[in-house]
C-alpha cells in the first residue's frame, strides 16, 4: 500500500507533528506498560496499522509479553491484566469510541480509572488518548503502512 501524503517528510505535517510529540513529554508519568497498551489499544480500535506496528514493537522492546500484546484486542476476557490497566484501557475504549454511545465517558468508567490513578496520571492518560486518538486518525487518512517501523523511531522524530 501506498501513503496518499507521507506525512513524516511534507513540512506542514512534520511541523505539527514534531510540536504534537514535544507535547506527549506529558505522558511520562504514566507506567510504560500502562502507555503502550492504551497505545495499542486505541490504535487496534482505529485500524491504524503503522501504531499497532510500532507500540507492539516498543511494547516488546520494553519488556511486555507476546501474550498480553495478543490479548489487549480481548482484554476484558482475559485474566492478564492489572486493575489499574483494565481501568486505563476501558477509559481508552469509551474515550476512543465517543461516537458510538451518547454519554460518552460514562462516570462508572471515569470513577474506576481515578481509583488507580491521582490527578495527573489522569491528566496524562486523557492527554495520550486524545494524542493517540490524533496520530492515528492522521495515519488512517493518509494511509500510513504498518510492518516496517523500526524501533525507536518515535523517539528520535520530534
Amino acid at each position: 500500500m501506498d501513503a496518499r501524503l507521507n506525512i513524516y517528510e511534507n513540512k506542514v505535517s512534520v511541523k505539527f507533528l514534531k510540536y504534537i510529540t514535544a507535547a506527549a513529554k506529558v505522558f511520562s508519568s504514566l507506567p510504560t506498560t500502562t502507555l503502550e497498551l492504551v497505545s495499542l489499544r486505541i490504535s487496534q480500535i482505529n485500524g491504524c496499522a503503522f501504531c499497532v506496528d510500532m507500540h507492539t514493537k516498543e511494547a516488546l522492546h520494553e519488556g511486555e509479553t507476546p501474550l498480553r500484546l495478543n490479548l489487549v484486542a480481548v482484554w476484558r476476557e482475559a485474566n492478564v491484566f492489572t486493575e489499574a490497566e483494565r481501568a486505563a484501557l476501558a477509559l481508552a475504549e469509551q474515550g476512543t469510541r465517543i461516537g458510538d454511545a451518547a454519554e460518552g465517558v460514562t462516570d462508572a468508567v471515569w470513577e474506576n480509572a481515578a481509583k488507580h490513578y491521582d490527578e495527573d496520571e489522569l491528566a496524562a492518560l486523557v492527554s495520550l488518548i486524545s494524542f493517540m486518538n490524533t496520530v492515528n486518525r492522521m495515519n488512517v487518512i493518509t494511509q500510513q503502512a504498518g510492518g516496517d517501523y523500526e524501533l525507536g523511531w518515535v523517539q528520535n522524530f520530534g
